[in-house]
């Protein structure tokens, strides 16, 4: 079942696991003064009607959240287990009990970088974590938003991306099965990671990316989860398709 009202698409951070500028890089990206090559460890924020989800919770989080002046969390979803990715779930505390969706190897990861909220002896003031786990294939329900898992890989690691009412969200992709790219038809809008312009063992490179984005036929393509070898974002948006754009910080998208 789709989602029947309209939904926000908040892209909180278009970086890789340095962001950019990356420390100590003379590159002309890392130095630039446009805002949009600014990026901070890639996530979203999905917002339909009064429930508001959270993809990725990495160590920029608190920055993204106060930035986005996100009031109010119903629930995260976290695609795997890399820092990048879960760096920032300490800062989920001010929302609340937190209901967290991933597959059981990354809840394990989760129960081991933060064992003071887990356990008979939870430490005080630690953030309320209720442990969730999803499986690809298998539809869940978060308030008025329904999600799909969908299986990708991230070189030889098997990850998730996901699918939400007709959003799809694929980053740290490096391949993706027939399957999947069928699991994603029909989308109104599909981010996908691109991290540079050269192949990359573990991540889909953009010219990778507009061949799967090509596959998937969403109405519009947004790319996401940059390197600073990427280039100036100003230049990446006059050389990509018709119907694809770089995304940036704080890039807002309604479906």
């Amino acid at each position: 079942m789709e989602n029947p009202e309209k939904t926000t698409i908040t892209i909180l951070g278009t970086g890789t696991s340095t962001g950019v500028p990356q420390i100590g890089c003379p590159c002309e990206v890392c130095h630039s003064s446009d805002p949009r090559d600014k990026r901070l460890r890639s996530s979203i924020l999905v917002s339909c009607g009064n429930t508001n989800i959270l993809v990725d919770c990495g160590p920029d989080f608190r920055q993204q959240a106060l930035r986005a002046n996100i009031s109010h969390l119903d629930a995260v979803l976290i695609t795997h287990e890399h820092y990048d990715h879960l760096g920032g779930m300490d800062d989920v505390r001010p929302f609340g009990d937190m209901p967290v969706f991933a597959e059981q190897r990354v809840l394990d990861t989760i129960k081991r970088n933060l064992p003071y909220c887990f356990g008979e002896h939870v430490y005080p003031g630690a953030p309320r974590i209720n442990l969730h786990p999803i499986e690809p294939g298998q539809t869940f329900r978060v308030g008025q938003l329904s999600i799909l898992p969908v299986r990708v890989m991230h070189a030889r690691l098997p990850i998730l991306g996901f699918r939400i009412g007709r959003t799809g969200y694929l980053t740290d992709v490096k391949t993706i099965s027939d399957q999947t790219i069928q699991q994603m038809q029909g989308l109104d809008v599909l981010i996908i990671n691109g991290l540079q312009q050269s192949p990359h063992p573990s991540h889909l490179s953009i010219g990778e990316a507009v061949i799967v984005a090509e596959k998937i036929k969403a109405k519009r393509t947004y790319f996401t989860h940059f390197s600073h070898k990427i280039g100036l974002h100003a230049t990446l948006e006059h050389i990509l398709p018709s119907g694809m754009q770089p995304a940036f910080d704080n890039m807002q998208i309604e479906t």
